[in-house]
C-alpha cells in the first residue's frame, strides 16, 4: 500500500502511515503451510509495530509437519518430538502488508520461516518459490502468473455443514449457471462482498461469474510477479472462506466435492518476461519464441512427475475425468479445453494455462514446479511439438495424468528434476507427506463402502 511512512522502534522496517491512521487495532501474521492453509497469530498493533515488522516473532515448527487435522505425524527430518518440536523464527516480508477489509479494523502480513539459525526453512512452500524465482532472475527474466480459482457456495455455514457431516447440503444455485447472470445475483450478498473486499486488500481482481456446476463460481485474479500471486492467491481463498461464513454461508475449495458434480479447477496462468516486466519474452514478431516452445517442452516433457504439486490430495485425482473440463492427458493446443495445457492470448499477452491443478492446490508449490519443468525445457531446449488437435479426453496414445496420489507420490520420489530444482530434502519431505495422506486415506472406510457391501457381502 502506498503512502507516508515512519520507522518501526526494532529493526529497519517500515511503517506505512495508513496503518496508524486507519483504525487498524489488530494485525494478522502469517505463513502458508504445506496445504497452502494461512497459519500464524493476530497481533495488536502496537506490538506488531513496536517488536514484530522489525524483529520477527516465533511459530512452533511442528507446524508444517502435521495432517490436516493438525494431528502431529511422525518420519519427519525437519521436526518431530524426538527434536522436542522447537520453533521457526517467522520474519515479516513487509511488501505483503495491507489491510483486511473483511475483518475490521485489521491488517494482515505475510512472512518467511527460518531456523533459529538464521538459515531459510528450504521446505517451506514459500521458500520453494522464492528459489524458482531466484533461479529465473539469474537468466534475466521473471513470471507473470495468475490463477483463476473455482469454488461451490453452500446456504449452510461450516459449523451446520460439518454437523450434518456434510451430507444433504444446498448448493446456493438450483441448476448450472455457467456464465448465468440471473441465477447468481442471489449470491450477491457473497461474492460482492468477495470481490470488493479483496481488492481493497490491493489484490487486482477481474471479476466473478458462475461455473459449470450448482451454486459453483470462478473468481478471477489479475496477473502478478509469481510471488505477489501466490500470494495474493492464498489470501483470495482465506478472506473469501471468512466473508461467507460471516454471511451464515459455507465455500468449498475441494478439487472434486461431490461425485455428480463438476471438479473445480485453478487454472494457472505462466508468461515469462524481461527482468523489468517490460516485454513478454513469449511473444516475438513472427509469434512465439524459442523460449516459449522450450518453456512448454519442459511442462510436457515433466509436469507429471510433478504432478502431486499441482494434485496434492487424494480428492485431487477424482476431479481428472473425461468430458468433465479437467485434464486427463499431458498435450497442449491453442485454446482447447480437453487438454492439459491450454495456450490463450496473442502478442503480451501470450501465456500458457495448466490445466492441471484444482482449486485445492497450494499455489506456491504449483508455480514453483511449473517455473521448474518449464527451465528445464529451456535448459535442456525440449521443443513442444505441434499442437494437439481433436478430443484429447478419446485418444488412447497420449500420456495420461497420474491416476491417484499415491502414484503422484511414487513418481515425485524418482523424479530427477524434482531433487535437481528442489533437493533431496524437500522432495523427500513432500514424498513423505504424500504418502501419509495417502495411507490415511487407505485405512479409512467409508460411505460408499458401507452402502454397498453392509448388507450384500
Amino acid at each position: 500500500m502506498s503512502g507516508k511512512t515512519t520507522r518501526s522502534s526494532r529493526g529497519n522496517k517500515a511503517v506505512p502511515a495508513w496503518l496508524a491512521r486507519s483504525g487498524i487495532h489488530t494485525v494478522v501474521v502469517a505463513f502458508p503451510d504445506v496445504y497452502g492453509r494461512l497459519m500464524g497469530k493476530r497481533l495488536t498493533r502496537e506490538h506488531f509495530v513496536e517488536h514484530v515488522l522489525g524483529g520477527g516473532t516465533h511459530a512452533c515448527n511442528y507446524l508444517l509437519t502435521v495432517d490436516i487435522e493438525m494431528n502431529p505425524l511422525p518420519g519427519f527430518a525437519l521436526a518431530s518430538w524426538d527434536q522436542g518440536y522447537g520453533d521457526f523464527h517467522l520474519t515479516v516480508d513487509a511488501s505483503t502488508l495491507r489491510p483486511a477489509p473483511w475483518v475490521p479494523g485489521t491488517a494482515i502480513v505475510l512472512g518467511d520461516l527460518a531456523h533459529e539459525h538464521g538459515d531459510p526453512v528450504g521446505e517451506a512452500p514459500r521458500t520453494i518459490l522464492r528459489t524458482q524465482v531466484a533461479a529465473l532472475a539469474q537468466r534475466g527474466l521473471g513470471a507473470s502468473m495468475a490463477s483463476e480459482l473455482e469454488f461451490y457456495l453452500f446456504d449452510e455455514d461450516y459449523r451446520t455443514a460439518r454437523a450434518q457431516d456434510y451430507r444433504g447440503l444446498r448448493a446456493s444455485s438450483d441448476y448450472l449457471i455457467d456464465y448465468h447472470l440471473l441465477g447468481t445475483a442471489r449470491d450477491e450478498d457473497v461474492l460482492a462482498r468477495v470481490r470488493n473486499e479483496i481488492a481493497g486488500a490491493g489484490i487486482a481482481v477481474e471479476g466473478t461469474k458462475g461455473e459449470w456446476g450448482k451454486g459453483q463460481y470462478e473468481l478471477n485474479l489479475l496477473y502478478a510477479e509469481a510471488l505477489e500471486m501466490a500470494d495474493r492467491h492464498v489470501l483470495a481463498k482465506h478472506a473469501a472462506r471468512e466473508i461467507a461464513q460471516q454471511q451464515e454461508r459455507a465455500i468449498t475449495f475441494m478439487a472434486k466435492w461431490q461425485t455428480d458434480e463438476a471438479g473445480s479447477s485453478c487454472h494457472v496462468h505462466t508468461s515469462l518476461w524481461d527482468r523489468q516486466h517490460r516485454q513478454n519474452r513469449f511473444a516475438g514478431r513472427g509469434g512465439p519464441t524459442p523460449l516459449f516452445r522450450h518453456f512448454l517442452g519442459g511442462l510436457l516433457t515433466y509436469g507429471r512427475e510433478l504432478s502431486y504439486f499441482f494434485a496434492p490430495t487424494v480428492n485431487a485425482y477424482k476431479r481428472y475425468q473425461a468430458a468433465s473440463w479437467a485434464p486427463t492427458a499431458l498435450v497442449w493446443a491453442h485454446d482447447n479445453r480437453t487438454t492439459g495445457y491450454r495456450v490463450v492470448g496473442n502478442g503480451p499477452a501470450l501465456r500458457i494455462e495448466n490445466r492441471m491443478p484444482g482449486a485445492d492446490v497450494n499455489p506456491y508449490l504449483a508455480y514453483a514446479a511449473t517455473l521448474a519443468a518449464g527451465l528445464r525445457g529451456i535448459d535442456e531446449k525440449i521443443d513442444c511439438g505441434d499442437p494437439y488437435e481433436g478430443n484429447a479426453y478419446e485418444d488412447p496414445r497420449l500420456p495420461r495424468l497420474p491416476g491417484s496420489l499415491a502414484e503422484a507420490a511414487d513418481l515425485l520420489d524418482g523424479s530427477a528434476i524434482a531433487r535437481s530444482a528442489f533437493g533431496d530434502h524437500v522432495v523427500d519431505f513432500y514424498v513423505h507427506t504424500a504418502r501419509l495422506e495417502s495411507e490415511a486415506h487407505r485405512q479409512a472406510v467409508t460411505d460408499w463402502e458401507r452402502r454397498r457391501y453392509f448388507e450384500r457381502v
